[in-house]
C-alpha cells in the first residue's frame, strides 16, 4: 500500500508539472509593433513640472487654469522608420516606478531646483506600445532645455536631427541654468544630421517635417506630423508653455531673443493656417490630459 501511495503521489506531482508547464506555454509573449504601414503618433506621459513663478512667463496666477506643466515625450511611427521626439526632465535610471506618483528634485548647472511628478517612465511606455530604444532611428529634441533632453542618452544610437546652434550650445562651451549636460552627454557621439534648412522632410514625403522656430533657444525647433485620420498637428517644442502666452500675447523673460519667438510664432501660425493643423501645446497641462496617451496612438 505504502508503495502504490507513492506511485500515485509521483503520478499526481508529474502531472501537476504538466499542467503547469503547458499553462506557461500558453502564455503569449509581448508581442514586438511591426514595421507601421501608416504615420502613427504616440504620446507619452513623462511628468508633471510644478512651477511657483508664473513671472517668469510674464503671467499671473489669475490667468492660468494650473501653475503645473505637463511633460510629454512623442514617437512617430513611419514605414520609413521611428522618430522619437523630445524625452521629458527625469532620466529612467535615476528613479523606479512604483505605480504611484514619485516626486523627483532636479538640480540644475547653476544651482536652481526644479521639481516633477512622474509615475511611468519613458522606456517601460515604448514597451507596452512594442518598442525599445534600439528601434528608434531618429532622434530630434525641440531644444536643449534639461525638461526636453532627461532621456536624450537612451537614443544615443539613433541618427540625431539637430540645428547648428543649438548643438554648439550643447557642447561648445560652459552649461547655462537650463541645461542638463548628463541628460545628452552621449549624443555627442552619436551620427549627427545638422539641419540647415527652415524644414527639414524627415521621410522624404512630406508627412513628418521639422520646422526652424528659434527664440526660445537659438535653433529651438517644431515638429509637423500629418495624420490621415487626424490630419495635421505641430508639436510646440516651447514656442508657448501655457495657452494665455498666445491669448494674452506674452513672451517669457528668459527667451534667448524674444523678438524671435514672436517672429517664430508669427510663421508658425501662418504654417498652421497653410497646413489646416491643429498646434499641440506640450506643457499645456489641461490641454495635454486631454490627449490620449500610449500605447493608443494617433493616425
Amino acid at each position: 500500500m505504502k508503495r502504490n501511495g507513492i506511485r500515485f503521489a509521483l503520478v499526481a506531482a508529474i502531472l501537476l508539472i504538466a499542467q503547469i508547464g503547458g499553462t506557461q506555454a500558453a502564455t503569449p509573449a509581448p508581442q514586438k509593433a511591426k514595421a507601421s504601414k501608416s504615420v502613427r503618433l504616440y504620446v507619452f506621459d513623462c511628468g508633471t513640472l510644478h512651477n511657483p513663478d508664473m513671472g517668469r512667463f510674464n503671467l499671473k496666477n489669475e490667468d492660468v487654469t494650473t501653475s503645473d506643466m505637463s511633460m510629454v515625450c512623442f514617437l512617430i511611427a513611419h514605414p520609413k522608420g521611428n522618430l522619437i521626439f523630445d524625452t521629458g526632465a527625469v532620466p529612467d535610471d535615476s528613479w523606479t516606478p512604483t505605480g504611484s506618483v514619485v516626486t523627483q528634485h532636479v538640480t540644475l548647472p547653476d544651482g536652481q531646483k526644479r521639481e516633477a511628478d512622474v509615475v511611468k517612465n519613458l522606456r517601460g511606455q515604448l514597451a507596452q506600445a512594442g518598442y525599445s530604444p534600439a528601434d528608434i532611428n531618429y532622434l530630434a529634441l525641440s531644444h536643449y532645455h534639461y525638461d526636453h533632453t532627461g532621456n536624450a542618452n537612451e537614443f544615443a544610437g539613433a541618427t540625431w536631427l539637430a540645428r547648428q546652434l543649438d548643438h554648439d550650445a550643447m557642447f561648445g562651451g560652459k552649461a547655462s541654468g537650463s541645461l542638463q549636460p548628463s541628460t545628452f552627454s552621449a549624443l555627442e557621439k552619436s551620427k549627427t544630421i545638422i539641419i540647415k534648412t527652415d524644414e527639414y522632410d524627415v521621410f522624404g514625403d512630406g508627412s513628418v517635417i521639422l520646422k526652424s522656430a528659434p527664440g526660445h533657444t537659438q535653433g529651438h525647433q517644431v515638429l509637423y506630423v500629418k495624420l490621415a485620420k487626424t490630419g495635421g498637428v505641430v508639436l510646440s517644442g516651447d514656442l508657448y508653455h501655457y495657452p494665455a502666452e498666445m491669448t494674452l500675447d506674452r513672451v517669457p523673460t528668459f527667451e534667448f531673443s524674444q523678438e524671435q519667438t514672436r517672429a517664430s510664432r508669427k510663421e508658425v501660425a501662418a504654417f498652421l493656417k497653410k497646413t489646416n493643423s491643429q498646434l499641440w501645446i506640450q506643457h499645456d497641462f489641461v490641454g495635454m490630459s486631454k490627449i490620449k496617451k500610449s500605447p493608443e496612438f494617433y493616425e
